[in-house]
């Protein structure tokens, strides 16, 4: 366990190199530490009994450059080269359940706002952790709230792309619902309508229908969000993604989250409201389930979801 609260690993990987993990180091005033200009993936590697799998690189890796992309700061590198990278990265590790986290991010160059006068450096790193909001949520739920912080209106600022400077709403609504004690907060869009939570996707069960809050430009594309889709379809659940209004959530019959991060994640309750009976309930455990069964390789991975490691 690292000083910072978290199990460091030995390597981070840097342009073309391994170095030692307190070696990744910025100049204060590069540009990712002034104003938030970097693009990142989450993405999680899990112990199988064919060894260390990563759950969907391809579609991270995409969302990567396509990150990139949309901020103007593609790397010199191919998204073949940084997938690679993932898995080397691992495995100089010697991890197997872990996470990974690929940045593309902008340098010391410029004081100034012009990005383009700082250099594109990309970086991957990997450490072990585990559930996000702890075992005991994976199977009794948590404890939410609904955020007085909202995120902002489409083409403010481009959710599509997964960047640092985002996450700044985030953190708001992860405090202020700590702080209330809360484990995590769900966002409203600048409508009034449901988004997602702090860092994850939200969905909801209702006479059977599980359903998704539509992506009107307030909510992150989320990689889990569309492997629970197709994991609910190929259960035989109808999917319906649709507006969502706020006072929906309290008479839902079950409402949860997914995320790299969070993985299925049960709500219990939003507002001191208990959601059904207040507990985990049958669709979001079936669907938990499926999750955790193609991750952890238990299944036939219909969907190809799953990269070896090695081999």
């Amino acid at each position: 366990m690292g000083a910072v609260g978290f199990n460091e690993a030995d390597w981070i990987w840097r342009d073309g190199e391994f170095i030692p993990w307190h070696d990744a180091q910025l100049h204060l005033l590069s540009t990712a530490v002034q104003f938030g200009t970097s693009v990142f993936e989450g993405i999680r590697a899990y112990q199988t009994p064919k060894g260390a799998a990563i759950f969907r690189l391809d579609a991270h890796i995409e969302r990567l450059f396509d990150s990139a992309k949309i901020y103007r700061m593609l790397p010199d590198y191919t998204a073949d080269n940084i997938a690679a990278v993932c898995r080397e990265v691992v495995a100089k590790n010697g991890l197997g359940d872990c996470y990974i986290r690929p940045m593309i991010l902008r340098g010391y160059g410029t004081p100034g706002l012009n990005p383009t006068l700082s250099p594109i450096q990309t970086f991957v790193a990997t450490w072990a952790w585990g559930a996000y909001l702890g075992e005991e949520a994976l199977a009794q739920g948590v404890d939410v709230c609904v955020s007085s912080w909202q995120r902002a209106l489409p083409n403010t600022l481009p959710v599509r792309a997964k960047a640092g400077g985002h996450y700044v709403s985030a953190q708001l609504m992860k405090m202020e619902a700590v702080a209330n004690g809360y484990a995590d907060a769900i966002a409203l869009g600048p409508g009034g309508l449901v988004s997602e939570g702090s860092g994850m996707n939200l969905f909801l069960v209702d006479d059977g229908v599980v359903i998704s809050p539509v992506l009107d430009g307030t909510s992150l594309v989320g990689i889990t969000r569309d492997s629970v889709i197709q994991m609910a379809k190929d259960l035989g659940y109808e999917v319906s993604e649709r507006p969502v209004a706020r006072e929906f959530l309290y008479t839902a019959d079950e409402v949860f989250f997914t995320g790299t991060a969070a993985e299925v994640t049960p709500v219990r309750s939003i507002d001191r409201i208990e959601i059904g009976i207040g507990k985990a309930r049958p669709i979001t455990l079936a669907l938990q389930k499926e999750f955790m069964d193609t991750v952890r390789g238990r299944n036939d991975d219909r969907h190809g979801y799953l990269t070896y490691v090695t081999g």
